[in-house]
This record gives C-alpha cells, structure tokens and sequence, in this order.
C-alpha cells in the first residue's frame, strides 16, 4: 500500500477488492501478501498478485475508461455475480440504511464492481456491468 498513498479506508476497500477479484478471503490475501519464502507457498500467489495489481491501478486511476493493459474484460459469470451482490446490498441498506454493516457491505460491493468493470464511479461501473452482460459492450 505504500506505493499508492491513500487514507486507511481507502487502503482496506482496495485489499477487500483484490481478494473479491482473486476470489480469496481478506486474510487470506493478507499471507500471501506477507509470506516470505521459508513460511511456504502462498495460496494461488499469481492471481492474488494480478488482483492486487488490478485494484491498486484502478485506485490510482482517475480515467472513465478500462486502462489498455488492465487485460480482458471480465467474464458475464463474475460481473453477473458482482453486480448482483451490489443489488443485494442495495436491497440491505435499504431496509436497514442506519446499519453500519451495511453501509460498510455496500461500499465494499460498489468498489469492487468499480475495479472488476475499471470505473471511477459506482453509477459508471453498473451500467457497464450491465452493458457487459446485455452483450453491447
């Protein structure tokens, strides 16, 4: 994180997204990140670090659109996924909007939805998710 100076929620939103984008649990990421040789194999070490290099370039990065090397676009299955786990959480802080769990469950959901479609805002990223899977993107 020192590389990309932000404050402690900042930094805590791009490691929760790296580990939602390489599909492992926050202190799952954490070890890898931490691991040094003589602790063993970190768990899929590859594609924690592409998510965590993905994340960071999309905290860094104040442009509208997906950088040129941020690589393929994601697949329906995971923008599906991500976009409903947003929805879900829409539905949450509706019917709970005092709920710091879901608040914290919602900005989580839309950050991530934001690093998977490379946009700098929720409102950008769900109608290219959207765009994504109605396949006119």
């Amino acid at each position: 994180m020192a590389s990309t100076p932000c404050t402690a929620r900042h930094a805590r939103l791009i490691l929760a997204t790296a580990a939602d984008l390489a599909q492992v649990s926050v202190t799952d990421l954490a070890a890898a990140m931490a691991a040094t040789p003589a602790d063993g194999p970190a768990p899929a070490p590859g594609r924690v670090v592409r998510a965590l290099h993905r994340a960071v370039e999309a905290a860094r990065s104040p442009s509208t659109s997906p950088s040129p090397n941020s690589g393929p676009p994601p697949s329906r299955t995971r923008t599906e996924e991500v976009l409903s786990r947003l929805r879900g959480c829409q539905a949450r802080l509706t019917n709970t909007p005092l709920d710091p769990g879901a608040v914290r469950a919602m900005d989580d959901a839309a950050h991530t939805l934001c690093v998977l479609m490379g946009r700098p805002s929720a409102h950008q990223a769900v109608l290219a998710a959207e765009r994504h899977l109605a396949g006119t993107a």
